[in-house]
């Protein structure tokens, strides 16, 4: 019988969802919306934790016996598919939200039986509860497991805080079917944002591309997913090689044994999944990723057996007992160990995923330079693995607890320390006097400054006006940050910044070019809103500091320039909008910004009055640009407008006069959803109201104040309800 249509989203598929705006509200977090994870975590008795974890280690548990009398390669494996699956494109996936606890991500094919490991992990976070979230318990767990196997790691940080429902916000590939991967290829290449290569994996198919044993082929999905997620070639055999060092792979039978994902499963089995109905289904009976092997003579000690195998010897292509294909050594003798009995010994065995490391030539010569200095591989191994687990963690601010180390790193997005006096008050009015006299436009101020601060995404707490980055390569070379006009304002600001630093030298104090765009464009919302009758003072805190080119990660950054931008009204290619809609990516991004609805409409709107868009001509839809007006509200909602597509695309449309037919408007996609869509109508609506101007403007300078400190991490460390209040609006 077919199901009846219920929600919504069941009769009109294609309408755009607002939801991942409404998202883990404080509401859904059951400590309550004062709770601070940050001061539970800092009162933690974290060397207690961690004796708790080396002790569960080796505590064999009879309802999921662990390989080798060790659960180390289980936990790292829980740690790693946390961690693996965050993205460079858009800072999505990865371990700071325990989010591999609910589905889809706990149901994918990759992390069969995380659920076990996860379960295992239970009775030392009832012991420590609120003090360790999930996801920090999860990668301390892989972290204690390397250490107890004998890597000398080289930290870990706290500070990941739980999500209390599934991230809608993340598409994780267009398929409907788990170890698909054909939609997301187009021409041959991977489309963005996506860096696994089929739906249901974190990086790519161990057995080849599509089920192709070919060890050439894998080498370059390899180098694609990994590079997807911000590793180098290093970064890559150092992280594959490690990890092999450890465990086994689990395919006792064929799949045909399988019962459902822990979201499918009968209920009696309390959200365990992939129960294995063949004889015992666990220790030597085992399913999880259909292989079964070992990769070194000892899987619960780091060492370079591993590497040491996979040139040694000769492979001969094989298949597991579950029907999955696999190497042997031909001619080798039966050296490894098996995981329950020790009785048996098992010839050593790779996947074709092992062997692009042997036959791809770039792969090879640092696979066999670490197997030739084994101190190097340890210490390549023990920072790509610091990388893995926090690189979606944000700066060094965020990191929490005395296992922090000292080095930084370069894609931490490190700042200079700060060593001078900040500005004052005082300062800043001074400041704001010298920008105003400057010559720079409204629109100009404006501009710069939200280009500047709407880089941050907060997945992984990357970008922001801390740093002005967008005057250093490459991101003052992207089209949407308009190089030219760009360069002209930060002309200006290092002139004011030159002039207030010879003047104030003997106070010590100085001022950042990240702290004048942030003034230049409140400044500028000061005027404007003045000019439409409302007096205001754009709340800003001092601190930022410049970031240095040498302090780019070039070729992270360079993967980052937007193809869209909707609150700039930007669109490199309109073709775009036949494969994405422009809103969903309008959406998408407000998304990273955390921004409520009410919020990316005031923000929008507000954008629009300002005419700080990159083609002026489109959605201003004002008669007065620059002053902080509701008039795109009015404009966009009043009927004498007849609306009309002038692109084969969907994307540029005009607005003409239903009395005397004359062209009245300009504007995109990104301007017509709010008078189309019924929930962003109706919040346009209030601020479009007569009574609605002065709500308009305080509700925009919210906002604005917002996202021009939601990157201020610095604050955050040492204030934290000074961060919360500049990031909520309350002032």
């Amino acid at each position: 019988m077919q199901r009846k249509k219920r929600w919504i989203t069941d009769w009109w598929p294609e309408r755009l969802n607002l939801k991942v705006l409404r998202q883990n509200c404080p509401k859904s977090n059951p400590y309550g919306s004062d709770f601070d994870y940050a001061k539970e975590f800092e009162s933690l008795d974290l060397e207690a934790v961690k004796k708790d974890l080396r002790e569960l280690m080796t505590k064999s548990q009879d309802w999921w016996p662990a390989d080798f009398g060790h659960y180390g390669p289980l936990f790292i494996r829980l740690a790693w598919h946390s961690a693996g699956s965050y993205r460079i494109f858009d800072g999505r996936g990865g371990a700071r939200s325990g989010e591999i606890r609910f589905p889809p991500r706990i149901n994918w094919p990759d992390n069969i039986n995380l659920d076990k490991a996860i379960r295992l992990l239970w009775p030392i976070k009832r012991k420590y509860g609120r003090k360790i979230s999930w996801a920090d318990l999860i990668v301390l767990a892989g972290n204690v497991a390397l250490e107890s196997m004998g890597l000398k790691t080289i930290g870990f940080a706290g500070g990941r805080e739980d999500i209390w429902e599934p991230d809608e916000s993340i598409d994780w590939g267009p398929e409907i079917e788990m170890l698909s991967g054909k939609e997301r290829f187009k021409e041959g290449e991977l489309e963005r944002p996506f860096a696994a290569t089929e739906m249901g994996l974190i990086y790519v198919n161990p057995e080849g591309p599509e089920g192709n044993p070919d060890p050439v082929e894998s080498a370059k999905q390899i180098r694609e997913a990994f590079r997807r997620m911000g590793m180098s070639d290093e970064e890559t055999v150092a992280l594959i090689a490690g990890g092999h060092a450890f465990g086994k792979c689990h395919g006792a039978a064929p799949s045909a044994f399988l019962g459902p994902d822990p979201s499918s499963s009968p209920i009696e089995q309390q959200g365990l999944g992939w129960k294995f109905n063949y004889k015992s289904g666990k220790g030597p009976d085992t399913f999880t990723s259909g292989f079964e092997l070992t990769w070194s003579p000892t899987p619960t000690k780091f060492g370079i057996q591993y590497l040491h195998l996979l040139f040694k010897h000769d492979w001969e292509l094989t298949k597991s007992p579950a029907g999955r294909y696999q190497w042997v050594a031909k001619d080798a003798p039966a050296i490894i160990p098996d995981a329950h009995d020790p009785k048996k010994k098992h010839p050593p065995m790779m996947l074709t995923s092992d062997l692009a490391l042997r036959f791809d030539p770039i792969y090879s010569k640092i696979a066999k330079r670490f197997l030739e200095n084994p101190k190097e591989f340890e210490e390549a191994f023990a920072k790509a693995w610091f990388k893995l687990i926090h690189r979606d963690m944000g700066p060094r601010d965020c990191y929490l607890g005395k296992d922090v180390p000292k080095e930084t790193f370069i894609w931490q997005d490190p700042l200079p320390t700060r060593d001078y006096d900040l500005i004052d008050e005082k300062d800043v009015e001074e400041l704001k006097k010298e920008i105003l006299s400057s010559g720079l436009s409204v629109q100009q101020l404006v501009y710069v400054a939200l280009s500047s601060a709407i880089t941050y995404r907060d997945s992984d707490r990357k970008g922001g006006a801390n740093g002005a980055r967008i005057r250093l390569l490459p991101l003052k070379n992207w089209e949407v940050n308009r190089p030219k006009e760009l360069e002209k304002v930060i002309t200006v600001y290092e002139r004011i910044k030159t002039d207030f630093d010879a003047r104030k030298e003997k106070e010590g104090k100085k001022v950042s070019i990240a702290d004048l765009i942030v003034i230049g464009g409140n400044v500028a919302i000061e005027k404007s809103a003045k000019e439409a009758g409302f007096e205001v003072k754009v709340p800003f805190a001092p601190g930022r500091v410049d970031a240095l080119q040498e302090q780019m990660d070039l070729e992270f950054w360079s993967a980052l320039e937007p193809m869209a931008c909707g609150f700039r009204n930007y669109l490199k290619d309109p073709r775009i909008n036949q494969k994405t809609r422009v809103e969903e990516i309008l959406v998408d991004k407000a998304q990273l910004l955390r921004l409520s609805v009410p919020e990316l409409v005031a923000l929008f709107g507000g954008i629009r009055a300002l005419g700080a868009v990159y083609d002026s001509t489109l959605g201003v839809l004002t008669e007065n640009p620059g002053v902080l007006s509701n008039d795109f509200f009015v404009n966009l909602l009043e009927m004498e407008t007849e609306w009309r597509r002038v692109d084969e695309f969907g994307y540029l449309y005009e607005g003409y006069d239903r009395k005397n037919g004359e062209l009245r408007w300009k504007a995109t996609r990104f301007d017509l959803i709010f008078g189309h869509h019924e929930e962003l109508r109706a919040v346009c609506e209030v601020y479009a109201a007569l009574d609605g101007r002065e709500k308009f403007v305080k509700d925009f300078v919210s906002v604005w104040t917002k996202l021009m400190h939601l990157d201020r991490y610095d604050i955050w460390r040492r204030d934290r309800d000074l961060y919360k209040k500049l990031t909520a609006g309350i002032f």
